[in-house]
Order: structure tokens, then sequence, then C-alpha cells
């Protein structure tokens, strides 16, 4: 049986910024009832959903909805705190219907004003420790962190188990991780290595280290996965949804969980929801509604690791399929730690600070 727990209530953390890319175009206007009446919805969200060759999860469920509303979805992607940053210079003239973000950069947004309350049809089948008691989000997909190596040139016993072990003189430039602080996983990577050594101080140390090895910085988690595949990198993070995702296409991906060499046999990880809100003063109010509803809806939850290779963010969906199967083996055996997100909350900013201090970035 996995060993897959649920994660609990998370609270609301401070503000980290990402880098943007653009996958879709604008063609909103903020607050017009003319725009209220546009057979749209803009989407502003976290990579990973989207295929790289336009068989990912958001590539079906959008060209689904449009097919059921005649609707079609506007998409902006991007890293999960530029997205947030985003929404809020938009403020004054709001060009996003729905924001989808890993956490804590969802509740980020509801500090700032930017969501408003609405619980989509299904959310009644999500757990409370997976939205916002108060209606601001929803996950939509559940997920968790991960890392990632490279099979082929790794074979052979020679995979990595532990954090220690990619210090190893082997990994010299062959190790990247995004970035703490605008990326939404490389943030991760602190909240992990900080639970796994006890504490700031030992997290750093070990970062200090590994900066040895550290190829730099880089703004997108996504980008990664590529380059652990041709074996320019032989481990790097991400996420377990959007790297099984990928491995569909880089068959050289392997999926792990760094355990420590105190623990060797007790890898952990977090749970990292995609998360959706509808935006306050939405120009395509009704419309962002109904994508909701959508997302949440028995069919779409449905396809989430038939086709997205995730989580589904319903407990009514029983997914039995052959991806479904394959990602309980990947978490089978891991342990589900839940972050302090007060701790997160407080103390986030200067975590990243210290760790820049600590790797010289």
């Amino acid at each position: 049986m996995s060993r897959l727990i649920r994660a609990r209530h998370l609270r609301t953390v401070a503000a980290v910024t990402g880098s943007l890319v653009l996958a879709g175009s604008l063609t909103a206007c903020g607050g017009s009832s003319a725009a209220s009446d546009d057979k749209v919805v803009t989407v502003y969200s976290a990579d990973g959903l989207k295929g790289e060759n336009g068989d990912g999860w958001y590539d079906r469920v959008f060209k689904d909805f449009e097919k059921k509303t005649g609707i079609k979805v506007n998409y902006v992607e991007g890293g999960s705190g530029e997205m947030v940053q985003r929404a809020v210079r938009e403020k004054s003239n709001t060009q996003a219907d729905v924001l989808i973000t890993l956490p804590p950069f969802i509740q980020q947004a509801d500090e700032k004003g930017l969501l408003q309350a609405y619980e989509p049809k299904g959310s009644d089948q999500v757990d409370g420790a997976d939205k916002a008691a108060d209606g601001k989000w929803t996950s939509v997909v559940k997920n968790y962190f991960g890392f990632i190596y490279n099979k082929k040139e790794l074979s052979g016993g020679k995979a990595p188990k532990t954090w220690e072990d990619l210090t190893d003189g082997s990994y010299k430039n062959k190790v990247q991780y995004s970035t703490p602080g605008v990326a939404g996983d490389g943030t991760a990577v602190l909240i992990k290595a900080m639970h796994d050594f006890g504490g700031k101080k030992p997290a750093m140390e070990y970062l200090k280290k590994l900066q040895t090895n550290n190829v730099g910085p880089s703004a997108s988690t996504g980008k990664l996965a590529p380059k652990v595949d041709k074996g320019e990198l032989l481990a790097a993070n991400g996420d377990v949804q959007m790297n099984y995702a990928q491995s569909k296409d880089m068959p050289n991906l392997g999926i792990w969980f760094p355990a420590t060499e105190q623990n060797p046999d007790k890898p952990t990880t977090f749970a990292l929801p995609y998360a959706a809100g509808l935006v306050s003063k939405a120009p395509h109010d009704a419309n962002a509604k109904k994508f909701l509803d959508f997302m949440l809806g028995q069919a779409a939850q449905r396809q989430v690791s038939e086709i997205g290779g995730g989580f589904p963010a319903r407990k009514d969906i029983k997914a039995t399929d052959a991806n479904a199967i394959a990602l309980d083996k990947i978490i089978d055996g891991v342990e589900i730690f839940e972050p302090d997100w007060a701790d997160v909350s407080e103390n986030l900013q200067s975590y990243v600070a210290d760790w820049k201090s600590a790797t010289g970035s």
C-alpha cells in the first residue's frame, strides 16, 4: 500500500517572485460589460500541466471546455510567483480570470486581495487540507515535490539516493536546481533541505557544499528536465506530476526523493498541489466560474492521471489507469511531511537571503 497521506492545512506565506514565460496572447479588457460577454476566459498558471507536444492535461481540458461551452481559453504560463506579481500589477486593469499556482503562491495571491470566494462544483469532494476554508482557492491537481536523475548515465546501481550523493566529484557541473525565491520548486528545495537536515543552519551548510557541483541558478524548473534527459545534467529538482509527464518524451528521466546519509532508507517529500482561484474583478467572471467547475468535474479529474500524470484533487475519483498505478509506485514508501507553513510565512524572505549568502548566489 502507498504511504501517500493527505496534506494538512496550508497557511499563508510571504511573497516570492518568479520568472515569466508567455504561452498565449491576452485579448481580455479589464472589467468592461462588453468583455464580460466575450466567449473567452484568461488563465494565468504555473507551468507543468501543459504538454510539451500539446498532449498535456491542460491541452485536453482547454479543448474539451471550448467544445462544450464555446468559450476559448487564453493561456499565460510562467513561474508561480511571477504570475501573482503580474496579477498584482494589473489590479487597476484586471486581465486574468483564473489564477493557478503552487503553494505558497496561491496563499500569497489571497493575501494580496487577488482572489474572490467561489466554490466550484465538485469542491465538496476535495479534502479540507487542499482548499481554502473561505472558498478563495481549491486544488485541481495534487502533486508532490521531487528530484530527477539521468537513468542512462547513472545505471547499474549508480542512481543517487541521498542529498550527500550530489556532492560527489562525479557530479561536478552536473547538478542544477531552480532558484529559491524565484521558482516554486526551487523554494521547495529549501523547505525540504531544512526538514531533512533538521534546521536552517545544517541545510545552508549542505547547500553551500553542493554549490561546488551546482551549475548555477535557473528561473524555470521545467527547463531542467531536457538537460537531465540529454545528460547535460545528472540530477536536478522538479515535481512528480511535471517530471512524470515529461518522462513520456524524455525516457532517461528517473524520479527520486533524496534521503540523508543518516537515514538513507527514509526518503521524504511534501505536497505541492496546483491550486486554482477566481480572480477578483475578473473581466469574464461567469466564464471563469464555468471553467473552474469544468476542471473539477469528474471527467476532467479522471484525466488528471491518465493524461496529465498527476493525482486527482477529488477524493471520490479512484484512478486505476496505468499512470495512476505507476504514480502510486513512485510515491510508495516515501514519507510525506507537512511543512511548517506558519514558519515559512514568517521567515521565507530571510531563508532566501541566508541561501544567497551561503551559496554566493
